[in-house]
């Protein structure tokens, strides 16, 4: 008799530390199934913006200052739709009073495609005075306005297809449009339509590859391109009847993680004839512009950067030895 109650109160006993246990577990099971769902539900993490890289060069494109690069301004992070603006400013002293303003703007609404825009206006300087002093003419337009509008699609992504030599690449058409240029070739007698300067808009195409190499003690960005183009001065002069094939590039070294330093070069076309009058040089032959710039990345949306620039002879004077700045803001 003892020995049955004891074997019915030891059964019980484990029936209830059996239910125990299950009850613990279930528990234990549902505030993990809970806590799972709970992770699951969350929003993904949101994607960190990458350093505000490219530059804005003066035409509106993603570069440094007046070359491009395969890389597009600003594209669309990982879980957007589409990328965000970016906008930027650039001046320039040529000297003689010449001064050349930029406002550019990109938006990249796909990881592949950069629209762009850049609104350019170029201050004379003393040509107008020099040209009535040589010629009589007297030019009322004091500044060159030109407009561009850009459009570049990536066709490859830097180390697609899981390749590590394969650069970025990106084609880009590029309408210019200078709103000044016929009014002072009229007011000149059509000097400048006999010079071959003859049109106030066109069509530039580039095709630019970049590269950056990592192994080296710093990185080093190399960034090389074509250009075909009617521009005299980038169109700041016009345009001409022939197209020109050029060649242009910058090389770009991170210095720090903030600090960049870049050389940069490029081609410019002569498909016109200087205008000369009682030897005074008015409209000379453009020579390949080069420059040195040092970038400081002050946040992720915010860029500045100075240059020193040697453009060679820019209509009636040389301009060797100028200064500039440009900076960016990425939203």
């Amino acid at each position: 008799m003892k020995y049955s109650l004891k074997r019915s109160i030891s059964h019980q006993s484990s029936v209830l530390l059996f239910r125990g246990l299950a009850t613990a577990v279930t528990i234990a099971a549902a505030l993990s199934v809970a806590h799972a769902a709970e992770d699951s539900n969350a929003a993904p993490a949101k994607a960190e913006k990458p350093p505000p890289l490219p530059l804005h060069q003066i035409e509106g494109n993603g570069g440094i200052f007046s070359t491009l690069s395969a890389y597009l301004v600003n594209p669309p992070r990982d879980g957007e739709a589409i990328g965000r603006p970016a906008a930027g400013f650039s001046f320039v002293d040529l000297g003689y009073g010449r001064e050349l303003i930029a406002l550019t703007a990109t938006e990249t609404p796909w990881k592949r495609l950069e629209l762009g825009f850049g609104y350019e206006n170029f201050n004379l300087g003393d040509l107008p005075q020099d040209i009535l002093r040589q010629t009589g003419a007297n030019i009322t337009d004091q500044t060159v306005s030109m407009y561009n509008a850009n459009a570049r699609l990536q066709l490859l992504k830097e180390d697609e297809f899981e390749q590590k030599w394969i650069p970025a690449l990106t084609f880009g058409s590029h309408f210019k449009y200078n709103d000044t240029i016929k009014n002072i070739n009229r007011q000149l007698g059509g000097v400048l339509h006999d010079h071959g300067i003859q049109d106030d808009s066109s069509v530039d195409f580039t095709l630019y590859a970049s590269k950056l190499f990592t192994f080296l003690p710093r990185p080093v960005l190399v960034e090389l391109g074509g250009r075909a183009t009617k521009g005299v001065w980038t169109g700041l002069a016009g345009f001409t009847e022939d197209y020109s094939c050029l060649f242009e590039g910058n090389i770009a070294v991170f210095i720090t993680d903030n600090i960049i330093l870049a050389a940069e070069y490029r081609q410019m076309p002569n498909n016109y004839q200087p205008v000369v009058v009682n030897g005074q040089t008015l409209v000379g032959r453009s020579s390949d512009w080069w420059t040195i710039d040092a970038a400081y990345i002050i946040n992720r949306h915010w860029t500045v950067a100075l240059g020193y620039g040697h453009f060679g002879q820019v209509l009636n004077h040389q301009a060797n030895g100028t200064w500039g700045i440009t900076t960016k803001f990425e939203f």
